[in-house]
């Protein structure tokens, strides 16, 4: 392989370029991975519009895929220590570069906040060659962490995507319990996410706020017990139809999953006292917001949390979760588009526009696909 076909960004507010990328000399272990599947999330748009820092553009999309290990230089091993083989399929943790050696890494505990890390897709230009996922194949460096999808359908893991890392890690940080009333305030990738890893949690009831209605029934058939349109009720509403479904209380943990500032105050309103409410929604700087320290926060006792990006024992919980055929079953249920690497600037402008749930970009595809799994049995579109 000496040239890989990838979708470019070339710079924020530029519209997406085929090219061919010289595939760079493979490092002592380094793999290739043949990407079967990837896709365009939330992130995606904000690097195109430009809204994120230190990002090396040009550079090719797509954080989080799925493939099989076409070539490896020396040896590859799993956290088992054992080896990879070239034809397994695999995703990998899209961090890359965590130092371990920081105050971040070994205080505090918080490899997400690791200075060194950096995220391929994201922080990866066309420097370090084929970096992302929107491409025939990707680079991964040496040190990178696979994971083996042996078990798991991949299309299914792509409908969870980097949205189901996330959601474990904002569960995990919200302490959900058997039996803990939960509402999820977004019904995006992450929202639909959340809802659903809190059902496998336990948690009972799940109420979802979100829009438009085609997410809302999604959430439902997802396992939500009951969702509610924002667009058509104010906060005030929201709040008392949270308090109905709650005993009067509020729900005993909030997530938001919006993007919106003002969701965060949403959030605590919905949250009962000494509640728990968790911030994953806020990647971006959208602004800020207000509300009333007494009223809102301390005077509920709340506790508030933010949840940054996810580590590998996130991943990992992924993966094992899409090997249970009964709890993968519910991301089947999030509907899915594939487009061909051609029509990556037009998933990207679907996901924008929420003409879409979930876009998924199928690099073998030759035409965009509603739901259905592009390459169960290594067959579908462009197989």
């Amino acid at each position: 392989m000496t040239t890989v076909r990838a979708a470019v960004l070339p710079a924020p507010r530029a519209p997406i370029e085929i090219r061919e990328l010289p595939a760079p000399p493979l490092e002592e272990g380094g793999s290739i991975v043949a990407v079967e599947l990837s896709e365009v999330c939330g992130t995606d748009v904000h690097l195109a519009a430009g809204h994120l820092q230190g990002v090396p553009y040009p550079i090719v999309p797509g954080h989080v895929a799925a493939g099989r290990l076409a070539k490896i230089r020396g040896r590859l091993l799993d956290v088992e220590g054992q080896p990879f083989k070239e034809g397994d399929r695999v995703t990998w943790l899209d961090v890359h570069g965590t130092c371990n050696a920081c105050w971040y890494c070994l205080v505090a505990k918080a490899t997400t906040r690791c200075p060194q890390r950096r995220v391929y897709g994201i922080t990866f230009g066309l420097a370090d060659g084929p970096s992302g996922g929107w491409a025939e194949a990707i680079h991964l460096k040496p040190g990178t962490r696979c994971l083996r999808l042996d078990g798991v359908d991949a299309a299914t893991f792509m409908a969870g995507g980097c949205a189901l890392p996330t959601a474990i890690h904002a569960i995990e940080r919200a302490g959900v319990r058997l039996g803990d009333s939960v509402v999820v305030l977004g019904t995006g990738p992450v929202g639909l996410a959340a809802a659903i890893v809190a059902g496998i949690q336990g948690a009972d009831p799940i109420l979802c706020i979100g829009a438009p209605l085609d997410r809302l029934r999604t959430a439902v058939k997802a396992g939500a017990t009951a969702a509610l349109d924002f667009e058509s009720h104010d906060g005030p509403a929201r709040a008392e139809w949270v308090h109905k479904r709650t005993g009067g209380r509020g729900a005993d943990v909030v997530i938001e999953a919006t993007g919106a500032p003002d969701a965060v105050v949403q959030a605590m309103r919905c949250a009962r006292d000494n509640g728990r409410v968790v911030v994953v929604g806020q990647y971006t700087d959208a602004g800020d917001t207000a509300f009333n320290p007494h009223a809102d926060l301390n005077r509920k006792h709340l506790d508030v949390r933010g949840c940054w990006g996810s580590d590998y024992s996130h991943f990992d919980r992924a993966v094992r979760l899409m090997r249970n055929p009964a709890r993968a079953a519910r991301f089947t249920e999030i509907p899915s588009r594939y487009y061909p690497l051609e029509h990556a600037g037009a998933a990207l402008a679907d996901v924008a526009a929420r003409r879409v749930i979930k876009a998924i970009i199928d690099p073998r595809g030759s035409g965009q696909s509603e739901g259905g799994n592009p390459i169960a049995g290594d067959q579908g579109p462009g197989a």
